[in-house]
């Protein structure tokens, strides 16, 4: 078999596989579709309406511009109408890619600051979970996350948010920290990660995608993470490469978008080699999938890549996300069932 045959059915192999997704943004998945869609109902934002015209929208210069396109984008979710349109979209374009489980890391502080009622919007996503859920057999869960450069206001309000039983939606079950990390210390929100952890949510916060790995440090031992957002800055600190994979601290790798924000300057440079050859957890997500120009089936074929794997690689590179995902552990064992079964299936034909 040629090499390009062995990827196409590689590629195809992949686009079968069950998957769990842990690091994945709810406005950054918005397709063109849905932000076209979102673009026509509001046309006064600058955001592009036609396709063709993102694309060259989501070119990005570096961290700093891709946060500033990725607010524009946000500025397109006003109603509670669009928060639904948005969730259960997203949903969807997931099932396409056979993905049983993911978490959809949402920033509630966004939204509600621009005149979202809180209600509506936990009404909305909700009501979006529970119809994709029904629908396309997707479960989905949230991560709460603090947009890092609107600073302590909105780590309040994120909190609040997430731990005020009358708003509390049922799926929630992290929180976290995202945006820019230059210029914003972790260890500020020490106090609203004790009280997410205390109020029983897991603690996921970004670290170490722009900034060096002291930020993953902060993050394990000021924010007690569980999981860390990118982490690619790890792989410069063998003690902490060491201490990842003693403590089975799951890095959260997302090849393309670190491509794209600049926070590698090569993908064949990416550290994800290197974190699985120290015995880190790797799992592989997509981050904010149509901004990057990328989707999930896309990040596992360069992961493939990059580690060297054949099919039944890529399918215990599926089951880490879901051993390191905040599922029950009954569907944990049905969705490894279910890539076990599938590995097999393929193999034996």
């Amino acid at each position: 078999m040629t090499h390009q045959h062995a990827a196409r059915d590689l590629q195809d192999f992949i686009a079968g596989l069950p998957k769990a997704e842990l690091h994945v943004h709810h406005v950054g998945s918005a397709s063109p579709r849905i932000v076209s869609e979102l673009a026509a109902r509001h046309p006064n934002s600058k955001v592009p309406s036609d396709p063709e015209a993102l694309a060259e929208y989501f070119t990005f210069t570096d961290f700093a511009h891709f946060i500033e396109v990725y607010l524009s984008v946000v500025d397109l979710v006003r109603t509670p109408e669009d928060v639904r349109l948005l969730t259960y979209e997203v949903a969807r374009d997931m099932a396409r890619q056979q993905v049983r489980y993911a978490e959809l890391t949402i920033t509630p502080f966004s939204s509600i600051r621009r005149g979202i009622d809180a209600r509506a919007f936990m009404d909305a996503i909700e009501d979006a979970r529970t119809a994709a859920e029904k629908e396309f057999g997707t479960v989905l869960r949230w991560c709460f996350d603090i947009p890092g450069e609107a600073g302590l206001e909105a780590a309040d309000e994120t909190l609040r948010l997430a731990t005020d039983d009358r708003l509390r939606p049922e799926g929630l079950v992290s929180f976290g920290l995202g945006g820019p990390e230059i210029g914003v210390p972790r260890p500020q929100f020490k106090p609203h990660f004790d009280r997410a952890i205390a109020a029983g949510l897991h603690s996921v916060p970004h670290a170490g995608e722009t900034t060096g790995p002291q930020t993953v440090w902060d993050a394990l031992t000021e924010l007690r993470a569980e999981r860390i957002g990118h982490g690619t800055s790890s792989a410069e600190d063998p003690k902490l490469l060491a201490h990842l994979a003693e403590h089975r601290i799951p890095l959260e790798v997302c090849p393309t978008s670190n491509l794209a924000t600049r926070a590698v300057a090569d993908l064949d440079e990416h550290p994800v080699k290197k974190f699985v050859e120290a015995g880190v957890l790797v799992t592989v997500n997509s981050d904010d999938p149509p901004m990057f120009g990328t989707d999930l089936n896309t990040e596992y074929a360069v992961a493939a890549r990059l580690l060297g794997l054949d099919e039944r690689g890529v399918a215990e590179l599926a089951k880490n996300a879901v051993h390191a995902s905040f599922l029950d552990e009954a569907g944990k064992a049905r969705i490894v069932a279910e890539i076990d079964a599938y590995t097999e299936r393929r193999l034996a034909s």
